[in-house]
């Protein structure tokens, strides 16, 4: 079964906001086995838009993904991380096909 990733960018202009995101995001991380593959500034952006932000999540499937974001945990969580800044968020199944 193909993993399920969470892959958001973002530029935060609330500190305080994001501050509480990040206080409540954990329990809804943790329930659904969310674990950080990247999370930290950006690095060199070779093509697009750069923001300040890149984090990947990884869950053991899609579905626990979409739980994740979906749960009454996250849920109390997300909407500081509208109020944090700019954000885009993107849900993704993994691939488990055939590599060249």
């Amino acid at each position: 079964m193909a993993k399920g990733y969470w892959m958001a960018r973002l530029d935060v202009d609330n500190q305080a906001a994001y501050e509480q995101y990040r206080a409540l995001n954990g329990k809804a991380f943790a329930k659904f086995g969310g674990r950080f593959l990247v999370r930290g500034p950006a690095g060199k952006v070779v093509t697009g838009t750069a923001r300040k932000h890149n984090v990947v999540i990884e869950f053991d499937s899609y579905e626990q993904a979409m739980a994740c974001y979906d749960s009454p945990e996250y849920q109390a969580a997300v909407k500081y991380l509208k109020e944090a800044g700019q954000t885009d968020t993107v849900i993704v199944a993994g691939y488990d096909g055939p590599q060249p």
